[in-house]
């Protein structure tokens, strides 16, 4: 019965090199791949290395003078947080300041220009029908395009007019603006009339048609929509960010975009039928398939994609000035395609001169979700790391005085086997550092200084497992067992020990990670990553090493200075096999 357990144990003191090899290579290749990368040292936060910080200021939209509350605030921040987070251990910090402003820090070594426009960006997508649309400004009078050359031929973009059918194009020629200023306000009034709803125009009786006041503001709607589409300008930077300003979802509207040129073009673009809210997901990715290059892929909810059949449908019967519709983002049209058929899979794309960052950071938007307010940009100020370079290095003060006590704890107690404790301590250190190192440009992750104490807790859960280990071995050895029985006994005691209590700290890292946002989650995450690698270098370094040095004389003998001595450990006389009496004979039955 004993034999089979004697075979497993001798076969496991046999392999200890194996799993010492298996971290050593480990760690070699860790190191290898942190030099390869270039990054050699973790990225550290704002408060150590400095960085940007933003200032934004919400502001009212026309006709919500009430916008700005303490409920939209804090939806700005979650989405802000999760546009520059991703993980939460990227370090930017977002968070309100008063009752209006939002001041959002972006460590150093972060790309601030790309991390402003996410979280400034304020992502507001609506699919509205296109009415009528030429190339503009500079742009117009540069590019022999049908605008610019006569009214009846000037049926649409020049970066469209190709994919569009002869009969869409007769069609949609006297909804078109010419090159002249009267004929562009001709054109947006039959624009606005093509667009117009049966039910107010045509259905109503006599007695409720619409009142002279009621026409009146229709007119004066029409004629402004006229002015602004016949003064923009597309190619001047100015005109473009306040075109279209303060028009609402239900209004018609003018707009800018670039065609596939390069080209600046304006638009007369009708009511949103479809809005970012409708979007379920979004995604960037790369058309291997055509010449498209990266775009972005979005699914709609099932009440988006209804509305999304219904414009689609309307705009291939041509039941507007043309069978063509923009995908507007914050006021820009960054899309501009045709409709031949009701799209009805619930699924749409958005395809441009996109680079793979653009996509991403435009996916990103819209799967987060759009900012409930508008921001401006306040102040962009620089942060230095004067304050927290103090603080860090007072901090690895704290954590060197710490590690030597430990260290000094060890010897004076454990003599011969702080060997193996601190050789541990110095492996669990070198997996902590390279692997900050290789997270800082994987995820985003960013040492601060909560970061910094988490590692310094963690010596103390590390130095925990050794000696859980340590005292069931000598536990062993007081029972009257020699040393390398003792270590193959002990470690099934120790293992289960050291798994529950590294599991607690674990557990406890990880709700303290998801229910808290900021520095503390830097805490968080440092301690349940060096809590894994306390498991790891205990079953692969510390316990194979254990049994190595248990083959060793100064070890086996028990030599005072081993910490492992018998006699200072109280232990009994050794434990000698004895065969068990044989059963007493029943004389009577005999």
């Amino acid at each position: 019965m004993a034999a089979p357990k004697k075979g497993r144990s001798a076969s496991a003191q046999s392999r200890p090199g194996r799993s010492l090899a298996l971290i050593l290579i480990a760690i070699v290749a860790l190191t290898g791949g942190m030099f390869l990368s270039g990054h050699t040292t973790p990225r550290l936060g704002i408060d150590l290395a400095g960085g940007t910080s933003i200032t934004l200021t919400a502001k009212n939209e026309p006709g919500q003078p009430n916008a700005i509350n303490k409920t939209n605030m804090d939806t700005a921040v979650d989405i802000m947080n999760r546009r520059v987070n991703g993980l939460g251990v990227s370090e930017a910090e977002v968070q309100t300041q008063g009752d209006k402003n939002i001041i959002v820090n972006i460590p150093k070594g972060t790309n601030s220009e790309q991390a402003r426009e996410q979280v400034g960006t304020t992502a507001k997508l609506y699919f509205r029908p296109v009415l009528a649309t030429e190339v503009s400004g500079a742009d117009a009078s540069a590019s022999p395009s049908p605008s610019a050359s006569s009214s009846a031929s000037s049926s649409s973009s020049p970066s469209a007019s190709s994919s569009a059918s002869q009969e869409a194009t007769d069609k949609a020629t006297s909804a078109t603006p010419s090159a002249t200023a009267t004929s562009q306000g001709r054109a947006v009034t039959d624009a606005l009339k093509a667009d117009s709803t049966p039910s107010a125009t045509t259905s109503a009786s006599p007695s409720d048609s619409a009142t002279p006041s009621a026409t009146e503001s229709v007119d004066a709607a029409t004629a402004k929509l006229q002015a602004d589409y016949t003064a923009l300008d597309c190619t001047d930077k100015a005109a473009r960010a306040t075109a279209g300003e303060g028009a609402k979802p239900t209004d018609s509207t003018v707009a800018c975009g670039q065609n596939s040129s390069g080209q600046w073009q304006k638009y007369v673009l009708g009511p949103a039928a479809v809005s970012g809210t409708d979007i379920k997901s979004a995604a960037a990715v790369f058309d291997t398939q055509g010449a498209a290059g990266w775009k972005v892929t979005m699914d709609f909810t099932s009440g988006g994609s209804k509305k999304f059949a219904d414009i689609t449908g309307q705009l291939a019967q041509n039941t507007t000035p043309q069978n063509q519709f923009a995908i507007v983002l914050d006021g820009e049209v960054v899309s501009d395609p045709y409709v031949s058929q009701a799209l009805t899979g619930g699924s749409a794309e958005i395809s441009g001169t996109f680079d793979q960052t653009e996509a991403q950071d435009l996916a990103n938007m819209l799967k987060y979700g759009a900012l409930p307010l508008s921001f401006t940009e306040s102040s962009v100020t620089t942060v230095t790391a004067a304050l927290g370079g103090e603080q860090l290095h007072a901090g690895l003060i704290a954590g060197a005085i710490g590690l030597a006590l430990v260290v000094i704890y060890l010897v004076v107690y454990y003599r011969g086997l702080s060997i193996i404790a601190i050789a541990s301590l110095l492996v669990s250190a070198v997996l902590t550092y390279v692997i900050m190192s290789l997270l800082g440009p994987t995820i985003g992750f960013a040492l601060n200084l909560p970061a910094v104490c988490g590692a310094i807790v963690a010596i103390g859960i590390t130095a925990d497992s050794f000696i859980v280990f340590f005292e069931r071995i000598r536990d062993e050895i007081r029972e009257g067992r020699s040393l390398r029985p003792a270590v193959e006994r002990a470690w099934p005691r120790a293992r289960r020990t050291i798994l529950v209590s590294d599991f607690v700290s674990f557990l406890a890292a990880a709700v303290l990670f998801i229910v808290t946002v900021g520095k503390v989650q830097g805490f968080a995450f440092t301690l349940g990553l060096t809590t894994l690698l306390d498991v790891v270098v205990v079953f692969f370094f510390t316990k194979p090493l254990m049994t190595i040095l248990a083959r060793r004389q100064f070890f086996a003998s028990g030599h005072t200075w081993s910490g492992l001595d018998p006699k200072r450990l109280g232990a009994k006389p050794p434990l000698r096999r004895t065969r068990r009496p044989s059963a007493p004979v029943d004389t009577k039955e005999a």
